[in-house]
């Protein structure tokens, strides 16, 4: 296929779908101040150059701002960068805070730098967000990356979870988007080929070969290349949960299924046992089986 008709088809599959994510979860309001963040890899300059290209046909009035965290990582080039922002004609900032030294000094070598130095990048961006009066902060998380946290989440954190295409910060002052929800990460590397940006890849964390983010992304490969479709349906399953076929008693009211409402709630544990909210502690088959026989 010819690579501009390539481009083009791929263009209008990404708008379609970041419109799409936009409209389901109201991502943008007329009058929005959209902070987008920019970090130099693909996903982030896709997020930009769509938005750019929605922001001219959009039913609702909103501006576009660029935001690179220079982290002061050796070698990082934020001269090329700052080049590629300024061909956009969009306005942009870049904010130099060091928070590779700190990483560094903080986590030992050979582990993983990733979670201090989003929480680091998180809180930076947060207070730059409320300083210029942004309303809405972009990222630009893809559909791949919400599945790959959702089995994160479930393999090492034992909760079902994954990243929501919209939420608002912990304290309550910054509403995140997250407009490449709907988006594939292949569409978006080839459409990133095809537009040539200037990718600049992350060696401080981005690149740990030993990342279990990189195990469950080729679990997720191999499930595909096995069972065609696997991906999209679990994908699906995000939008279509059913609290009362999980177990989780704060999420549906178990006890309403009886029908004597003034039946009273028998203790099971023995006194002075310490109730786990969870479903137990079994370490493995073994062990399940035998906690099993001691229910019975």
């Amino acid at each position: 296929m010819n690579s501009s008709v390539d481009e083009k088809k791929l263009a209008k599959r990404l708008r379609r779908e970041i419109g799409r994510a936009i409209e389901d979860f109201q991502m943008i309001r007329d009058g929005d101040r959209v902070m987008v963040c920019v970090s130099g890899g693909k996903d982030s300059f896709v997020m930009l150059d769509i938005l750019s290209q929605l922001q001219e046909r959009a039913p609702v009035s909103f501006s576009l701002h660029a935001i690179h965290l220079d982290q002061n990582q050796p070698g990082f080039p934020v001269d090329i960068l700052r080049t590629y922002l300024e061909s956009t004609g969009l306005p942009f900032d870049i904010i130099d805070e060091d928070t590779y030294s700190i990483v560094k000094r903080v986590i030992p070598e050979g582990k993983t730098m990733c979670g201090l130095c989003s929480r680091l990048r998180r809180g930076i961006l947060y207070r730059y967000a409320g300083e210029q009066n942004m309303t809405r902060i972009a990222l630009g998380h893809h559909g791949d990356d919400m599945m790959e946290t959702l089995f994160l989440n479930m393999f090492h954190g034992g909760q079902l979870k994954s990243m929501p295409p919209k939420l608002r910060s912990d304290d309550g002052h910054h509403v995140v988007i997250r407009p490449l929800a709907y988006c594939r990460e292949k569409d978006i590397a080839r459409y990133a080929a095809l537009r040539g940006y200037p990718i600049i890849p992350c060696n401080l964390c981005g690149s740990q070969s030993h990342l279990q983010r990189q195990a469950i992304k080729g679990m997720l490969s191999d499930w595909e290349r096995a069972h065609p479709g696997r991906i999209a349906s679990i994908f699906r399953s995000l939008s279509h949960v059913a609290p009362s076929q999980l177990a989780d008693r704060s999420l549906f009211d178990f006890d309403a299924l009886e029908k004597d409402a003034s039946r009273e709630i028998l203790q099971w544990l023995p006194e002075g046992s310490v109730r786990d909210d969870g479903a137990g502690d079994f370490k493995d088959e073994k062990d399940m089986r035998s906690r099993q026989r001691t229910v019975v």
